[in-house]
Order: structure tokens, then sequence, then C-alpha cells
């Protein structure tokens, strides 16, 4: 009969990266991070809101007779306007830190 041998066997595991030398996807990685520093994507999207709530209430200001409907989608816009800058001005780090919030 054949005997099974128990070894024990120490493995080494290189846990640093490894250098390949110059990343040629840097200038792509710190644009990538200067955008989502800036948030102007965020900016952008609350200023067309911004822009769209205006032309609305404006809209709204010169019908002679609003209807029920009318009045309804006004204010349906006022309101959505309202939970737009809440997400956007508490989706910073700093209003984290300002909140007292921690910072992970």
């Amino acid at each position: 009969m054949e005997e099974s041998v128990k070894k024990k066997v120490d493995l080494e595991l290189e846990i640093t990266p490894n250098n390949l030398g110059v990343n040629t996807f840097h200038r792509w990685i710190h644009l990538a991070r200067a955008i989502d520093a800036w948030r102007i994507f965020p900016r952008l999207f609350v200023s067309v809101y911004i822009y769209l709530l205006y032309e609305v209430v404006i809209w709204f200001m010169t019908l002679e007779e609003p209807n029920l409907e009318q009045a309804g989608l006004v204010s349906i816009i006022v309101g959505a306007m309202a939970a737009v800058f809440g997400i956007y001005a508490g989706s910073s780090g700093q209003s984290k830190s300002f909140k007292g919030g921690e910072d992970e």
C-alpha cells in the first residue's frame, strides 16, 4: 500500500506591485480625477435644471387662467428642484465635514 505523505511548504508571496515603467494613461487618470474634483457634471446638471425651472415658472406666470393640471406641473417641477439641490449640496466630501460627518 502507498502511504500519503504530508509536507509543509512555506510560500513567499510578493505583495508589492511590480514596477512596469511609466503608466501611459497617467494623463487620463489625472483628467478623470480633476473632473471628479471639480464636479463638472453635477454642476452642469443643476445649472440646466435651474434654467428649465426658470422657463417653466415664467411660462406659468404668463398664463391668463392656469388650470389645475398646469399648476400641478409647476408644483412638481419646483418641488423636484428642492430635491435636486438637496442631493447636490449633500454629496460632496466638504459638506460631510461641515455637518460633522466622518471622512472615510
